[in-house]
C-alpha cells in the first residue's frame, strides 16, 4: 500500500490536464536546451516519469522533446541516461526513421530498444546487435532478456495464417474470413510449430518475428549468447519466465526450468531439427526449393554452434546430420549444404566416433572433379579449408592426397583463387607429396587447357559442321591420348609423379598457349613455386632436395610452350637452385653428374640462359673440398673440361641460326667458374690462362661474331684480364676464389652482376705491378 502522500502525488499525475501537460512539456524543453542540466531539470524529469507511468494509457511526447530525450541517452551523467530511458520506455516509439540510435547505444539505450522491439522496429533490433556489442557484453541481463524473447519468437509463434490483403470491397474484408492453419511447402497443413519454411496468405506479427529471429540466431549465439557467464545463468535459474506465451504453453514446462541460455539453445536445436524435416518435403516452386537449401545451410550451422557450446547435444544431433548427408550426398545441387555438414563432421566427428571418410570423398573428391567451374562453391570450399586448416591437418590426414583435385579450382579461375592457394599450398607440401606436387604445379597450364577441353567436349557435339575446329579437342576425344589427359584430371595423388609423354602432351596443347584461362594460370605458377620451395626447405632432407634439383633440371625443357611462362619458371628455378646449394653445398657433389650434363650442353646457353648461368655458378662455387670432402681432383677436372668446351665453342663461332649472342653474364660466369676450379687444381691454371690470353688477343683485332655489343665485349675482356692476372698468383687466387668451409652466406668477392668488386681489382693491380 502506498502512503497517503504517495497516493496524492499519483492522483495528481493521473488527473493532470492536457493544457497543463503541454505547458510542462514546453518548460522541460527549454531546460533541456540549456548547456547544463541542474537539479531542477532532474526533478522535472522525475515528475514527467511519474506522470507517464501513473496512467494506464501510453502517451506520445512531442517529436522535438522525444529527440531531446534520445540525445540525453548519451549524456555523460548516468542519472540522465537512466531517467531518459525510463521516460522513453513509457512512451510510444516513433514510427519510421525519425530517431537515430546509432551513435548513442549504451546499456540503457539497448534496454530501451529491447523493450520496444517489434516487427516494424526490427531495424532497432539490428542496431542492438551491430552497434552495441560492448555494452551488451557487459550487461548480462540484456542478453537474458533478449534470449527469452528469442525463445518465444522462435518456438511459440501463431500456427494460424495472418490476414492477407483484401482485393474486394468492404464486405470482403478480414471479418468475413475464418482463421486458416499455416501450410508446409508441399501444400499440406502444418502439424507442428511455425518456422521460416511455413507458408500462408499472410503472416502475423509474431510469425514475422519468428523469421527475423531465425535470421539473427546464429550471429546471436556466436557473438553474445556464448559470452553470458554461467554465474549469471545460475543466478537466473530460479527466475520465472516473464513470457505470457511460455507460461501458457503446456509443452514447455520442462524447458522453462532451464536457464535462458540453455533454454534458447534447446529451442534452437528443436527449430533446426524441424527445418531439416521440412526440407525433405517437395516444394511446389523453384524459389521455395532454393529457400529450403538456404535454410538447411543456416540450420546445420546453428546446430554446429549449439553443439560447440554443449557437447552433450552432439549425440542427439549426429543421427539427424548423418541422415541428411546420406540424403544429399548424391545431389550436386546441394553442394552448398554439404559444406556446413562437413564442418559439423570436422568439429564433432571425433567426439561421436563416426567414420568421416565418405564426407571427405565428396568434399575433396567429387566437388572439385565435377564442380570446378562453380565459382561460388570454389570460394566456399577454399574458405572452409582456410578457416579450418589446422583442424583438417590434424583430423583429416588424407587431405593432402587430394591436391591434384583441389588445384582444379586454381587452374580454372586463377586470378580469383591464387590468394587462397598461397595460404593453402604449404599445407599440401609434405615429404611424400613434394615431387609430385612440383610436377603438378608445373603442369597447371596444361591442366587449365584440359579443363577447358573437358568443358567444351560436354557442350559441343563430336562432329561440328560449322565453326572453328580445335585440334586439341580432337586429341582430347582420341582414345590414344586419353591416358595423358586422365592423368592431369586425376582425383588423388599417388599414381605417379608425372607422365612419360609430356612432350607429346605439349604438342597436342600447342594451340592452347594463348587461351585466356591458360595464360592467366601460367602467370600464377611462379608465385606458387616460390611458396612451394620456401616450404620444402623447412621440412626436406638432402635426399629429397637432390631429387627436386633433378626435377628442376629435367622440367626446364618440358614446359608448355608459352615463352613468358618458360622464362619465369627458369628464373624461379635459378633462384631456388642457388638457395638450395647455399643451404646444402654437398648437393653439388651429390648431383654433380646431372649438373655437369646440364652445364656441358651448349644448347642450354641459348635456350635456358638464366638457369644455365646459375648452374655454372654453383658448380664453380661449391665444387670444392672446403664444401665437401668427397670432391676429388678428377671431379674438378671433369667439370673444368665440360665448361671449357662450352666456353670455347660459344666464343669461337656465331650463335646458331635464330639465336642471339650469349649474354656477357653467361661468358663471365663460365670464365669465373673455370678460374675457381683451376685455383683448386693448379694443373689447370695454364689451360685457363691460355684461353684468357687468347681472348684478349682475338678481341684486339676488332668485332667478334659471338658478341654484337662493343660495351659487352669490353666488359668480358676486362673480366678475363682480371682473372688472368689473379691466376698469376695461385695462392692468392685460391684464397680469393674458394669459399671458406661451412660458410653459407655470400662472400665479398660475389655480386649479382658477376663483376669482381674493388678488393679483387686491387689484388689484380698488385699482380700487374709485380
Amino acid at each position: 500500500m502506498y502512503s497517503h502522500a504517495s497516493e496524492s502525488l499519483i492522483k495528481q499525475a493521473r488527473e493532470i490536464q492536457v493544457s497543463e501537460l503541454q505547458k510542462f512539456y514546453s518548460r522541460l524543453m527549454k531546460m533541456l536546451q540549456g548547456k547544463e542540466l541542474g537539479h531542477d531539470t532532474v526533478d522535472s524529469l522525475q515528475r514527467l516519469h511519474l506522470i507517464l507511468s501513473a496512467t494506464k494509457y501510453t502517451r506520445t511526447l512531442p517529436l522535438e522533446l522525444q529527440k531531446r530525450f534520445v540525445a540525453l541517452l548519451s549524456s555523460p551523467a548516468e542519472q540522465h541516461q537512466v531517467l531518459s530511458a525510463a521516460v522513453l520506455r513509457e512512451t510510444l516509439p516513433l514510427t519510421g526513421q525519425e530517431l537515430n540510435y546509432n551513435h548513442q547505444l549504451n546499456s540503457h539505450a539497448a534496454g530501451l530498444l529491447l523493450s520496444q522491439v517489434g516487427r516494424t522496429e526490427i531495424e532497432r533490433l539490428s542496431l542492438l546487435l551491430h552497434y552495441c556489442e560492448t555494452c551488451i557484453y557487459k550487461t548480462h541481463h540484456i542478453i537474458l532478456q533478449l534470449s527469452k524473447k528469442l525463445v518465444d519468437w522462435l518456438r511459440y509463434a501463431s500456427v494460424m495464417q495472418g490476414v492477407g490483403t483484401s482485393s474486394g470491397g468492404f464486405f470482403t474484408g478480414p471479418r468475413s474470413r475464418q482463421p486458416v492453419p499455416i501450410a508446409e511447402l508441399d501444400g499440406s497443413v502444418s502439424g507442428d510449430f511455425f518456422t521460416v519454411l511455413c507458408v500462408g496468405q499472410g503472416f502475423t506479427e509474431d510469425q514475422w518475428m519468428n523469421v527475423y529471429s531465425f535470421s539473427m540466431l546464429r550471429h546471436w549465439l556466436l557473438t553474445y549468447h556464448s559470452s553470458c557467464s554461467t554465474t549469471v545463468d545460475a543466478d537466473d535459474r530460479s527466475e520465472v519466465d516473464g513470457s505470457v506465451v511460455s507460461m501458457v504453453s503446456a509443452t514447455s514446462s520442462s524447458s522453462r526450468l532451464l536457464p535462458p541460455k540453455e533454454r534458447l539453445r534447446e529451442k534452437a536445436f528443436q527449430y533446426c531439427q524441424r527445418l531439416i524435416e521440412q526440407s525433405d518435403r517437395k516444394a511446389h516452386k523453384k524459389t521455395d526449393t532454393e529457400l529450403q537449401k538456404a535454410c538447411l545451410v543456416e540450420a546445420v550451422c546453428i546446430l554446429d554452434c549449439v553443439c560447440v557450446e554443449d557437447a552433450s547435444l552432439v549425440y542427439r544431433t549426429f543421427p539427424c546430420i548423418k541422415a541428411l548427408f546420406g540424403r544429399l550426398s548424391s545431389e550436386l545441387s546441394y553442394a552448398r549444404v554439404l559444406l556446413p555438414i562437413a564442418q559439423f563432421y570436422l568439429n564433432h566427428g571425433e567426439i561421436a566416433a563416426v567414420d568421416c571418410e565418405n564426407v571427405w570423398k565428396v568434399v575433396f573428391g567429387r566437388f572439385p572433379t565435377e564442380l570446378f567451374n562453380d565459382p561460388f562453391l570454389a570460394h566456399e570450399l577454399l574458405r572452409f579449408l582456410r578457416l579450418n586448416l589446422e583442424s583438417i591437418e590434424l583430423r583429416v590426414p588424407q587431405y593432402t592426397r587430394y591436391f591434384p583435385n583441389l588445384l582444379k579450382f586454381l587452374a580454372w579461375d586463377s586470378p580469383a583463387m591464387v590468394d587462397d592457394f598461397v595460404d593453402l599450398l604449404p599445407s599440401m607440401v609434405t615429404t611424400g607429396t613434394a615431387v609430385e606436387l612440383l610436377h603438378t604445379l608445373l603442369d597447371l597450364p596444361c591442366l587449365s587447357a584440359t579443363l577447358v577441353l573437358q568443358h567444351r567436349s560436354t557442350c559441343l557435339p563430336i562432329s561440328e559442321p560449322v565453326g572453328r575446329s580445335f585440334v586439341s579437342l580432337d586429341a582430347f576425344r582420341n582414345p590414344s591420348f586419353r591416358g595423358l589427359f586422365l592423368f592431369l584430371l586425376r582425383t588423388e595423388a599417388g599414381s605417379g609423379d608425372t607422365m612419360d609423354r609430356l612432350s607429346t602432351l605439349h604438342e597436342l596443347l600447342v594451340e592452347a598457349a594463348d587461351w585466356p584461362r591458360v595464360t592467366q594460370c601460367a602467370r600464377t605458377v611462379p608465385v606458387l613455386l616460390h611458396v612451394f620451395f620456401n616450404t620444402i626447405v623447412t621440412i626436406a632432407d638432402e635426399k629429397l632436395l637432390a631429387h627436386l634439383i633433378l626435377v628442376m633440371l629435367e622440367r626446364s625443357s618440358l614446359l608448355l610452350n608459352i615463352p613468358a611462362y618458360i622464362k619465369e619458371i627458369h628464373r624461379v628455378f635459378s633462384c631456388h637452385l642457388l638457395r638450395l646449394c647455399k643451404l646444402h653445398p654437398s648437393l653439388v657433389v651429390n648431383q654433380s653428374h646431372e649438373l655437369l650434363e646440364f652445364a656441358g650442353s651448349t644448347a642450354n646457353v641459348y635456350s635456358k640462359e638464366e638457369l644455365y648461368t646459375h648452374v655454372v655458378w654453383v658448380l664453380g662455387e661449391y665444387l670444392s673440398v672446403s664444401c665437401d670432402s668427397r670432391c676429388s681432383v678428377s671431379l674438378i677436372t671433369s667439370c673444368f673440361e665440360a665448361l671449357e668446351a662450352v666456353l670455347f665453342e660459344i666464343t669461337s663461332s656465331a650463335p646458331p641460326t635464330g639465336k642471339v649472342c650469349p649474354a656477357p653474364k653467361v661468358i663471365n660466369t663460365l670464365m669465373s667458374a673455370l678460374a675457381k676450379l683451376a685455383s683448386r687444381s693448379h694443373d689447370l691454371i695454364p689451360r685457363v690462362s691460355l684461353f684468357l690470353s687468347k681472348l684478349r688477343t682475338v678481341t684486339r683485332s676488332g668485332s667478334v661474331a659471338w658478341c654484337s655489343d662493343e660495351e659487352d665485349l669490353v666488359a668480358i675482356v676486362t673480366r678475363g684480364e682480371e682473372l688472368w692476372s689473379l691466376l698469376k698468383a695461385p695462392g692468392v687466387a685460391q684464397s680469393v676464389l674458394t669459399p671458406p668451409p661451412h660458410v653459407i652466406a655470400p662472400q665479398w668477392h660475389r655480386d649479382t652482376n658477376v663483376a669482381l668488386p674493388l678488393q679483387l681489382r686491387a689484388l689484380t693491380s698488385l699482380t700487374h705491378s709485380q
